[in-house]
C-alpha cells in the first residue's frame, strides 16, 4: 500500500519548508509514504525548497492555472505514481499533519472512500465572522446538493482512495472543495469526515483576497454547482416561478376583464404572456439540461472504466 501526500503550491517558498517538515514518512497501514507538490507556476523558490526538503515528486505548471487545476494535476500525478490513497493538504501548514493517520483510517478500515478533515471553524481566531458564515453556507449548500453530511465542505484536508480519485472531475476554475464532495454524493461514493486540528496562521489566504471577492466567487461557485449537478431542479424552479407569476398575473387580467376593467390592464396581459413564455422555455431547458447531465455521467463512467482497463494492462505488462 502506497500513500502519497500532495500539496498544490503557488509561491509558497516562505511556508513550504515548515509544512513539509511536519509531514510523516511513515503511516500505519502503508508500506511507503511519498510526497508530491504541484508547482502552479510559482515565481519564487518553491521548487528549490521542495527539493531541499526531500519531496519525492514535483509536477509543474508553466503558468498559474489556479487551485482547482493544481489539485487535479496532483491527483492524476499521484495515480500515475501508483498511489493507493492520496492525502491533499495545504502548503501554508494550515492543517495539522499529525492528524493524517486519523484522516486515512476510515479508508484503511473500508468504512469510507473519501474523508474530509473537519476544522473547528468557530474556534479559529483568524477567520472573520463573514468567512465563518460563508463556510457554513457553503457546507449547507453542498449537503443539500450532494445529500451528504459533511460539516466542513470547504476544507482542503482530505484523503481519497485510488478508485475514488479516478472518478473525480473538477469543472470549476476557482476551487475543487465543494464540487468534489457533490460528485461523491452523486456517484454513491462512501464519504465521511473526521475532526482535525489546525495550526497558527502563517500567511493570509490566497484564495480569500477580500471578503467581497470571496462572497462573489462563492456565490458564483454555488450557483454553478446547482446548475451542473442539479440542473432539472435549478432550471425547473426558475421556470416554475416564472410560469406561476405569469399565470397569477394572467388570472388577475381575466378577473378584471370579466369585471369590465380589462381595457385599462392590457399591460398585465402582455407581462403575463412574457412570463408564461419565459417560464415554459425555462422548463424545457430543465429537461434538456437533465439529459445533458445524464450524458455527462455516462462519459464519466466511460472515463473511469478506461482508467481501470489501463491499470489492468499495465499490471499485466509488469507480470
Amino acid at each position: 500500500m502506497k500513500l502519497i501526500i500532495q500539496m498544490p503550491c503557488y509561491n509558497e517558498g516562505k511556508t513550504l519548508a515548515i509544512a513539509l517538515q511536519a509531514l510523516p514518512r511513515q503511516v500505519t497501514g502503508f508500506d511507503s509514504v511519498e510526497w508530491l507538490i504541484i508547482d502552479d507556476g510559482s515565481q519564487d523558490d518553491t521548487v528549490d525548497v521542495a527539493l531541499a526538503n526531500g519531496v519525492d515528486h514535483i509536477v509543474k505548471h508553466r503558468v498559474n492555472k489556479g487551485l482547482a487545476h493544481a489539485f487535479m494535476t496532483g491527483i492524476n500525478a499521484c495515480l500515475d505514481h501508483g498511489a493507493d490513497v492520496i492525502v491533499n493538504t495545504d502548503a501554508d501548514n494550515q492543517y495539522n499533519a499529525d492528524d493524517i493517520p486519523a484522516l486515512v483510517e476510515p479508508i484503511l478500515q473500508h468504512r469510507a472512500e473519501f474523508v474530509i478533515g473537519a476544522r473547528p471553524i468557530q474556534t479559529i481566531d483568524h477567520f472573520s465572522p463573514a468567512k465563518k458564515f460563508l463556510q457554513k453556507l457553503g457546507s449547507w449548500v453542498v449537503r443539500a446538493a450532494s445529500q451528504t453530511d459533511i460539516p466542513d465542505a470547504p476544507s482542503g484536508f482530505r484523503a481519497i482512495s485510488r478508485e475514488t480519485a479516478q472518478k473525480l472531475i473538477v469543472f470549476s476554475n476557482y476551487t475543487y472543495t465543494l464540487e468534489t464532495i457533490i460528485q461523491a454524493g452523486q456517484k454513491n461514493i462512501a464519504i465521511t469526515s473526521v475532526p482535525i486540528r489546525v495550526n497558527e496562521d502563517l500567511r493570509p489566504s490566497k484564495l480569500v483576497k477580500s471578503i467581497p471577492s470571496y462572497i462573489q466567487r462563492s456565490v458564483i461557485t454555488i450557483v454553478r454547482i446547482f446548475a451542473i449537478y442539479r440542473p432539472f431542479r435549478f432550471f425547473g424552479c426558475i421556470g416554475a416561478t416564472l410560469f406561476a407569476a405569469g399565470f397569477l398575473i394572467g388570472l388577475r387580467f381575466v378577473f378584471k376583464f370579466f369585471s369590465g376593467e380589462g381595457e385599462g390592464n392590457i399591460q398585465s396581459l402582455i407581462l403575463a404572456s412574457v412570463l408564461l413564455g419565459m417560464g415554459f422555455q425555462t422548463i424545457l431547458i430543465a429537461f434538456v439540461a437533465d439529459l445533458l447531465a445524464a450524458n455527462r455521467k455516462l462519459l464519466e463512467d466511460l472515463r473511469f472504466k478506461t482508467a481501470q482497463l489501463k491499470k489492468e494492462e499495465n499490471s499485466n505488462k509488469h507480470h
